[in-house]
């Protein structure tokens, strides 16, 4: 080379710009060719997915369920449900009852109160009229009852008052 020469494909030696031509010609054969886009997306992995689809399932996967656990989670809900609604009828069916025993109680109370206070005997006649002053508060049947009336019938002084809605199971004991 002489001093001061750019290197480069041409020079002054045909030798060397012989072995110049070789060494660009082996670069260009060492590079890859450079595909378009397009196919080197479609190169197939072995799981049958593109490499950049694979990508992407991978992380969607990690970010959402799946329809089966999804399934899963309605199913066991669905159990829980079918177990806990009859449970919640029943409790609530029992509850009624209970209230509805504890107002006969009151108004016995207060019929016995009334009879007491005016003297009056076994055999008198009792209306509501009579027995709601002797009463805290207004007694209604849980069980679909609107009003005193409706929810309760009263006789005498020495029979029990019963319930109207559900007579066979909300009545007191003798």
């Amino acid at each position: 080379m002489i001093p001061g020469e750019i290197p480069g494909p041409i020079s002054a030696s045909p030798r060397i710009a012989e072995l110049d031509a070789r060494v660009h010609d082996k670069r260009a054969v060492r590079q890859p060719k450079k595909e378009p886009a397009d196919e080197q997306n479609k190169i197939r992995l072995t799981s049958g997915a593109t490499q950049k689809q694979g990508m992407l399932d991978k992380t969607a996967r990690k970010s959402g369920f799946t329809l089966v656990e999804i399934m899963i989670v309605v199913a066991i809900i669905g159990l829980l449900a079918a177990i806990a609604i009859p449970n919640f009828i029943k409790a609530r069916t029992t509850s009624q009852k209970n209230v509805c025993i504890n107002n006969l109680r009151q108004i016995d109370s207060a019929i016995q109160q009334w009879a007491m206070e005016l003297r009056k005997g076994p055999s008198a006649t009792v209306a509501e009229t009579d027995v709601t002053p002797y009463l805290k508060r207004t007694v209604i049947c849980p069980s679909s009852g609107i009003a005193f009336v409706d929810s309760y019938s009263l006789t005498t002084v020495s029979s029990q008052p019963t319930c109207q809605k559900v007579p066979l199971t909300h009545s007191l004991l003798p």
